[in-house]
């Protein structure tokens, strides 16, 4: 088991999660309107959009690992291409603008909460480019228990940042108000340095 796996999991899956985008300040708004526990699970909904987008993305470069067999020219490609993208994604997340406007989702109950931000984060495209960028740098060559324990390693980072967002509103709204162009900030710098790790790694 390569433990090294769920912590670049957790760390990308934390990095992703972070920036503040529509489905961040929805679970911000839910918090501060419904309480914590309604935020707290419109974050849970985006962090299994992302596990599944994952174990989507894992599948897929498996097979292409297993069908590349001893060529390594098309990992080698996949992995270029991967970082490149990671790099892209760090470098836009690093510049953008924090959104001020929730998306447009309804549903006050826990269930709806939960099913609402799912569907919004699985509709985003750049998600699935995300993740599928995340296993064409990190995970091509990675299958079974290596595949699972980077998925979960996702899951884990995304809802630790959701855990970490709506707990935290209650006590420090106005910090996050302040800072979040800090927040996207970081995690571009975090994505960028996975980036550089996989393309000269």
């Amino acid at each position: 088991m390569d433990l090294s796996l769920l912590i670049k999991g957790i760390g990308l899956g934390l990095a992703i999660a972070a920036p503040v985008g529509p489905v961040g300040v929805l679970c911000i708004r839910r918090t501060l309107a419904y309480g914590r526990l309604s935020g707290l699970v419109s974050g849970l909904g985006a962090a299994t959009a992302d596990a599944l987008y994952g174990c989507l993305a894992a599948l897929g470069f498996s097979l292409a690992a297993r069908l590349a067999g001893a060529a390594t020219l098309p990992l080698i490609i996949l992995r270029l291409l991967g970082g490149l993208f990671l790099l892209y994604l760090g470098i836009s997340t690093f510049r953008s603008n924090p959104a001020t406007e929730a998306a447009h989702a309804s549903g006050r109950g826990l269930w709806r909460a939960y099913l609402s931000t799912l569907f919004l984060t699985i509709t985003n495209p750049l998600t699935i480019l995300s993740f599928a960028a995340i296993f064409a740098g990190l995970g091509v060559g990675v299958t079974g228990g290596g595949a699972a324990l980077l998925v979960v390693g996702v899951f884990c980072g995304s809802a630790l940042w959701w855990s970490l967002l709506c707990g935290g509103v209650g006590l420090f709204r106005g910090v996050l108000e302040r800072h979040t162009r800090w927040i996207n900030r970081l995690s571009g710098v975090v994505i960028v340095g996975f980036a550089v790790a996989v393309l000269l790694g």
